[in-house]
């Protein structure tokens, strides 16, 4: 670390969060020897992160509106418990600018950009416009959100196009269209529902990639103007918009095009004056050809996939940033690939039933283990699941030398963990990696839904 930057490290960090992501950062504070902070809805109160936690403080009722996303109650906790910095997580109020202003108004660090950055980035139309100056190439589009003319904007992009709420996130608000006579029927469904999601009804157009790969960069930034951009996360494994499986490094991209990735993301951040860590978002095309979509200022919960890759505890390199020190890594360490990683999601899901939620008591649970598995889980035996919440119950995290071996500790570590009293998408991700064409590395976003198509088909024949 330079002699001449003084450094404040943290004694105490609140974590504004619930679940897995609030015991995984409990763990990092833990390793750094700075006390943490829990809190929980009335849900929550026998969920493992406030057993693990220093301290542990309720917050309120059971609905998130009531209790995660009070940003009152939340910053009134950190003060209560003379806690130096505040971690968000993902979701909830990870990335509202309001939250990180009334964090750092009450005297306390936010860990994570600034309420300027994420205000700058967390509306889509503006961040495709700070892509523009970087020199980072985004899909033909809109210039910001659509008005009254939004049939002649739609024209000159031409179809199919794809509808997105400015203040999005998860697939809300994002609608297809791939004709002119739909496109009124679909800005109304799409309005409604980022109105809805995100309290602001407003959309941009983008034009329509078709059969894309999702393939994410994951930075980081310090004070100092310096920034870093580490090897891609394929997260193209959706279902209706939402990620199922990550991998890193992607299949399909080469190191030349690794490269351009890296130099588009840390561009992006850079002409954004970014500090802290976050996730630059590019839709790539057959032809390789890729496209800015979006910044997440914030933790991802498929950060563990990049972890492996990269050899890095990503929560510390969050906190130290935000203690003001400057990065300890450059971009040809970053860029140095470990092994080959993939995340499973495990949702608390029916997906034999349309994916339909299932709360409820655990009455059995055998998490996967051995050689290159990890499964970050707030789940025991006789836990249970709240019906209030996200159905994430763990990620299972496999790390190998290669594909090939990555791909068969994958299909051991699925079989091997058990799980009784409420239905899992364990069987799905099963289908996943045994599936011809993610085996050989041919998937887009779309193969998933085609894959739950066949299967329908399958089904109506017998």
């Amino acid at each position: 670390m330079n002699a001449k930057i003084k450094v404040t490290p943290f004694k105490k960090v609140l974590i504004a969060n619930r679940g897995e992501i609030a015991l995984r950062v409990i763990r990092t504070l833990k390793e750094m020897g700075i006390a943490s902070v829990a809190v929980y809805s009335e849900a929550d109160k026998n969920s493992l992160h406030v057993r693990m936690a220093d301290e542990a403080v309720c917050i309120g009722a059971a609905p998130s509106s009531l209790s995660y996303l009070n940003i009152d109650a939340v910053v009134t906790a950190a003060q209560m418990t003379g806690a130096d910095a505040v971690h968000p997580g993902y979701g909830f109020l990870s990335e509202n600018a309001d939250f990180a202003e009334a964090v750092t108004q009450a005297g306390l660090t936010f860990i994570g950009p600034t309420a300027h950055a994420i205000r700058l980035l967390g509306v889509k139309s503006t961040a495709r416009e700070i892509a523009v100056k970087g020199g980072v190439p985004i899909t033909p589009g809109s210039d910001g959100v659509v008005g009254k003319n939004f049939k002649e904007v739609a024209r000159k992009i031409g179809f199919p196009i794809m509808i997105k709420a400015s203040l999005g996130g998860g697939g809300k608000g994002m609608r297809a269209c791939f004709e002119e006579k739909d496109l009124e029927r679909m800005m109304k469904t799409a309005q409604a529902e980022a109105k809805a999601n995100f309290g602001d009804d407003r959309v941009y157009f983008e034009k329509l990639v078709l059969n894309p790969r999702h393939i994410e960069v994951q930075v980081a930034a310090d004070n100092y103007g310096h920034a870093i951009a580490f090897a891609e996360r394929d997260c193209s494994m959706q279902r209706r918009h939402q990620k199922l499986v990550e991998e890193s490094p992607s299949p399909f991209v080469t190191p030349q095009l690794r490269q351009k990735l890296q130099e588009a993301a840390v561009k992006l951040v850079k002409a954004a004056g970014y500090r802290g860590l976050g996730t630059v978002e590019f839709l790539m095309a057959p032809n390789k050809e890729f496209y800015f979509m979006e910044v997440n200022t914030r933790l991802q919960v498929e950060h563990p996939v990049t972890e492996a890759v990269c050899g890095r505890d990503l929560v510390k390199m969050q906190i130290c940033l935000a203690q003001g020190e400057p990065l300890d890594m450059d971009q040809k360490q970053a860029s140095v690939i470990h092994c080959h990683a993939i995340e499973h999601r495990i949702n608390a899901e029916d997906s034999e039933k349309n994916f339909v939620p299932c709360p409820g008591t655990l009455e059995e649970w055998i998490p996967a283990g051995g050689l290159g598995v990890r499964v970050d889980s707030h789940m025991y035996t006789g836990y249970t699941i709240p019906s209030y919440y996200d159905s994430l119950i763990a990620k299972l995290i496999l790390t190998a030398p290669d594909r090939d071996r990555l791909l068969a500790r994958s299909r051991r570590a699925l079989a091997e963990f058990k799980v009784a009293g409420v239905k899992t998408t364990i069987p799905f991700h099963q289908k996943i990696i045994n599936n011809a064409d993610f085996a050989a590395g041919n998937m887009d976003t779309g193969l998933i839904e085609r894959m739950l198509e066949a299967e329908e088909n399958d089904k109506s024949k017998k």
